[in-house]
């Protein structure tokens, strides 16, 4: 049974049963949480300190974190962990950069923001200042997230807030592309902090009112189609794996699907000159649902139409040098999930299995956080570092750090206007307060 404390006026209050939380009480934890001493000194902290986070969040972007490259900045991170007085601080075996912050009590909830972006090795990262907006590659994605998570662990100190949880801040790697969550699966099923977690908070996004509360599975492919080759006049007729590639592509673009599904053809090559029939030719696909068993309908279709393009190429042109056969490899597998929603709350993905069984307010905190500062929360379905720890029915949540858009664009931009930026930064206080439970005043 999840234990939680709320805060309270001049004392703590007694732990509570998480189960025991209705929505009522919940929207009262987060309204006390806010009317305490100590977190109005935490924001008027966060309101001084609004200069910092601006320039952290320069300074931490224009280091580049290509995919499977973020060593650079989780060094840089690591040092600004130490030096806010984190606990245990170390970059982990898979690279996630790891600090603690002790509560009284003897849970454990975890704070991550990713270090990775989509930008390969060479991309211009410099930051550009117009007005109240900062552009940059990853600047918001999730750049933003980092600074936030510093701002967090200084705020709580400066107000010598003390919590019933302990709370394990996560610079995680491998969140991006075919990073595969890389990061987030050592930390909940290889690290030695398996099994402690009791619940995690992503910090992630550029839009205020999302709040994802659905994990959206992904399974990624890379298809290779393999025949004999030879010249292009001289060798007219042999089996061509470029044809047999498109007539995948032409089936695999008719699929029906549902609601909260997905595909797509992503990256393309082969072949060796304009005059020569290709020995090769490979493609990658992304394909998306918060439903694992459509994900899995979805997969299985791919694989059959495949190896049916193959052995329709193999049928309409010459195997006398050899057929055409297709690898298929497994580059991606991002678990699916979902968290149980409010009662009455509507959401994107409604209607997927629920993996998150256990008894929690989460979803509650974070949505009446968001009221309290004027949101209407937005209940989505997305692909996070949340996946991993709702699909082994961990209770998850992943928020917005601040105001941005045109994520993973090169023109991709962050607004740090300073009323919209604090009120993000207290809706994520607010969250971690009353899920980490506050004590004293």
């Amino acid at each position: 049974m999840i234990r939680l404390a709320v805060a309270v006026f001049a004392a703590t209050l007694a732990v509570q049963s998480a189960a025991a939380q209705t929505p009522a009480q919940s929207a009262d934890a987060v309204r006390r949480v806010m009317a305490s001493g100590q977190y109005k000194d935490a924001i008027a902290f966060l309101d001084k300190d609004h200069d910092r986070i601006v320039d952290e969040t320069i300074r931490l972007t224009e280091i580049p974190a290509p995919p499977f490259k973020e060593a650079a900045k989780a060094r840089a991170y690591s040092e600004l962990m130490r030096q806010y007085g984190l606990a245990d601080v170390h970059i982990d075996e898979e690279g996630n950069v790891i600090g603690l912050r002790k509560g009284s009590g003897g849970r454990l909830i975890a704070v991550s923001a990713h270090l990775d972006t989509v930008f390969p090795e060479g991309t211009n990262v410099k930051v550009k200042r117009e007005g109240a907006k900062l552009l940059a590659p990853g600047v918001s994605d999730d750049t933003r997230g980092l600074a936030a998570m510093l701002a967090l662990i200084r705020a709580l100190d400066a107000a010598k807030i003390q919590t019933g949880s302990d709370i394990l801040f996560v610079a995680s790697v491998g969140e991006e592309g075919l990073g595969d969550l890389r990061g987030m699966k050592h930390l909940f099923l290889k690290s030695a902090y398996k099994d402690k977690i009791d619940t995690f908070i992503g910090l992630d996004g550029g839009t205020p009112a999302r709040l994802v509360t659905t994990a959206l599975g992904s399974r990624r492919y890379k298809l290779t189609f393999n025949g004999p080759g030879g010249h292009s006049y001289a060798a007219f007729g042999t089996v061509n794996p470029m044809f047999a590639m498109g007539q995948f592509l032409s089936g695999f673009g008719e699929t029906k699907v549902p609601a909260q599904t997905s595909y797509s053809a992503s990256v393309a090559g082969g072949g060796t000159s304009v005059n020569a029939i290709p020995m090769e030719s490979w493609m990658e696909i992304d394909m998306r649902s918060a439903s694992p068993s459509e994900l899995t309908k979805l997969e299985t279709r791919m694989k059959d139409l495949a190896n049916a393009a193959a052995a329709a190429e193999n049928k309409a042109r010459s195997t006398k040098n050899g057929s055409i056969k297709v690898k298929l490899e497994l580059v991606g597998d991002r678990p699916a999930g979902s968290m149980p929603l409010p009662d009455g709350a509507s959401a994107s993905a409604a209607d997927t299995p629920v993996t998150v069984k256990r008894q929690t307010p989460l979803v509650l905190f974070a949505s009446e956080a968001m009221k309290a500062n004027g949101l209407k929360p937005e209940y989505v379905a997305s692909s996070t570092d949340a996946n991993v720890a709702m699909s082994i029915g961990i209770p998850a949540i992943t928020m917005a750090s601040g105001t941005g858009d045109r994520a993973h664009a090169l023109d991709e931009w962050l607004d740090v206007e300073k009323a919209g930026s604090m009120r993000q930064l207290g809706i994520i206080l607010t969250t971690v307060l009353a899920t980490a439970g506050m004590q004293g005043n």
